[in-house]
């Protein structure tokens, strides 16, 4: 059974032990707010605890390890039930996680790992970033099917796990297909605005006629290029296709208008898997397996990306 499969069935599964959950305090550490993506996980965690009764605590830890640490240990204290938190960088937890473990408090990380013995937490809940690339590819490989397709790349920050990961899966997609291949590659730090100015570079080196296809590591470099696109004269969407990572709402506006054609959701929903598994162990002492991967869900025209937009626009992005 694939991974994806079997968080789908052990979602079906757990869904009747939600109510375990209810009456529980849990501590929910964030990284910050660095992001729109970020403010969107934030603002989902809340909604799920809720929905399921958990009265949640929570800390921001304005982007600093000592904060998070601070939060974990102040949460001991208090004896929550559980601890949730997206860790701001992978090393130096040991400690603090040995302190949770003590006190018999499970821990369940959110959309990051951590470089610690995995007896220190109970899962983890994240994403795969290569997985999420290797759906982008597989879109283009589909979406071409056998027609020669020079592509330009909108790498994210150099040296980032994303834009490693991201850049991987896209390159192991496309492996194989010498109809397709990438003719530029640079890095738009993940910003509209520096998307729209390697686009507006891109278009003069090699000519928008000559450009099939835009792969963006981000949605938000793809919608600075649409503008640089646009300003050229062409037709982002139809002229020169696009698909990229992250399913934020601009991003759904985009395919909804035309101007995008694919986009791959990397779901602020971390905290939705977590508490299904918390509330499985708390009830008979389940283990989850060590790594919940969530669902790269890939989002196209053929889906109501305005509806998804609707929907997703009040989350915080």
């Amino acid at each position: 059974m694939s991974i994806r499969s079997a968080l789908l069935a052990s979602a079906v599964a757990l869904s009747p032990l939600a109510a375990a959950a209810q009456d529980m305090t849990i501590g929910f550490s964030q990284i910050g707010s660095e992001s729109g993506w970020r403010a969107a996980e934030t603002t989902v965690t809340k909604q799920e605890a809720e929905k399921r009764g958990i009265d949640l605590k929570f800390a921001d830890a304005q982007q600093k390890q000592e904060n998070q640490i601070s939060a974990l240990r102040s949460f001991i204290a208090q004896g929550v039930d559980a601890i949730l938190i997206a860790p701001v960088v992978a090393t130096g937890w040991d400690g603090v996680l040995e302190e949770a473990k003590d006190a018999d408090i499970p821990v369940i990380l959110l959309d990051r790992t951590v470089d610690a013995p995995e007896d220190l937490y109970l899962t983890a809940v994240t994403s795969d970033l290569v997985h999420e690339g290797e759906v982008a590819g597989q879109w283009l490989v589909d979406e071409e099917a056998g027609a020669d397709c020079k592509i330009v790349e909108l790498q994210g920050t150099t040296g980032s796990s994303p834009a490693i990961d991201r850049k991987k899966g896209f390159e192991n997609a496309i492996a194989g297909h010498d109809n397709l291949k990438i003719v530029r590659s640079q890095t738009g730090d993940f910003t509209r605005s520096q998307g729209k100015v390697v686009m507006e570079s891109f278009l003069k080196a090699e000519g928008g006629a000559n450009i099939c296809a835009l792969y963006a590591h981000n949605d938000d470099m793809a919608v600075g290029a649409i503008q640089a696109i646009k300003e050229a004269g062409l037709k982002p969407g139809t002229d020169i296709k696009i698909v990229s990572i992250d399913g934020v709402p601009d991003a759904h506006l985009a395919i909804a208008n035309g101007e995008m054609n694919a986009t791959i959701e990397l779901t602020p929903d971390m905290a939705g898997p977590a508490l299904d598994a918390l509330a499985a162990y708390k009830a008979d002492g389940t283990m989850p397996p060590k790594w919940i991967q969530t669902e790269s869900r890939l989002y196209t025209a053929a889906d109501d990306n305005q509806a998804v937009y609707e929907t997703k626009k009040g989350l915080g992005y």
